[in-house]
């Protein structure tokens, strides 16, 4: 039987891609970044690009157990409104997988992206995500293993991260689920924060005082961390009265009132996209996409 969250949340979706214009991009869909079934990405092409365009890789949240990449196409649409390209990998889930796993996969698709056999151009990336997914992402920046395993790296790939709502410094465990999501013997590494170590790309975290599912502390205690190694590039934003999943609900245009999150976002963007370099040619071995 389903839970009345799985069928809120369910509907809150829907919502979102029924309210969300369907205009501003270009969507390549089903990518393969590796050979599973959920190693599969959407490539989102803006149509009024800004220059040197952004990549935002975007990881979608859902309790490292659930989730769909085709939900999050309104998380696509605002952002290439912005002229930024988006992608929105899959990955795989518990109880398929269990940690490290579902950030491995992150990786590929980071690296795959970044080496321009996605859309033919070579370029870093800004790496976001919401809920779970911001603690993929973080890991992915934080702990620089990730992306050497899958043969990248953080300082030349990854110009940013951005973290909506993520839980970053979430132990110990309370709810059995997530003790099986994330097993004994590798959970303390399941913690972005704990790989706050020295410099760090700029970060960008943001949440809302009533979040009731990730506490706003993990992103305040990120932040402080981040800045007590003298990251000076760290933008820390709590909106009022805005929960954790009104949070990404902001982007939408019915709803971008009620924080200015999408701005913010641009802002961060537009301050640190890199300017062109050699690396951001066209890639003449480019796969080719369906």
């Amino acid at each position: 039987m389903l839970s009345l969250s799985y069928l809120w949340q369910d509907a809150a979706l829907r919502f979102a891609d029924l309210t969300s214009p369907k205009r501003g991009y270009q969507r390549i869909s089903d990518i393969a970044y590796g050979v599973g079934p959920r190693h599969k990405l959407d490539l989102y092409k803006s149509e009024s690009p800004r220059e040197n365009t952004p990549l935002v890789v975007f990881f979608y949240g859902g309790g490292w157990d659930s989730g769909k990449k085709a939900d999050y196409r309104f998380i696509a649409q605002a952002l290439t409104m912005l002229g930024c390209d988006v992608a929105i990998p899959d990955y795989r889930l518990y109880p398929d997988v269990h940690f490290p796993q579902f950030v491995e996969d992150g990786a590929k698709a980071v690296a795959f992206l970044a080496s321009g056999k996605a859309d033919g151009v070579r370029r870093p990336v800004f790496l976001a995500g919401h809920s779970a997914g911001a603690q993929i992402a973080f890991l992915l920046t934080l702990d620089r293993r990730y992306l050497a395993k899958a043969g990248s790296s953080v300082e030349t790939v990854v110009e940013g991260a951005i973290g909506l709502a993520g839980p970053y410094d979430f132990l110990p465990l309370e709810e059995e689920r997530y003790k099986r999501v994330f097993p004994l013997e590798t959970r303390a590494a399941s913690q972005p924060i704990a790989f706050v170590d020295g410099p760090t790309p700029p970060i960008f975290l943001a949440t809302g005082n009533a979040d009731r599912t990730v506490d706003p502390a993990n992103s305040e205690r990120l932040a402080r961390k981040l800045r007590s190694f003298g990251n000076e590039d760290v933008t820390h934003v709590t909106y009022p009265k805005i929960g954790h999943a009104d949070l990404i609900g902001t982007l939408l245009p019915l709803l971008q009132r009620k924080a200015p999150l999408l701005a913010d976002l641009g802002d961060f963007i537009e301050a640190y996209s890199q300017p062109p370099t050699p690396s951001r040619e066209p890639v003449r071995e480019a796969v080719p996409t369906m």
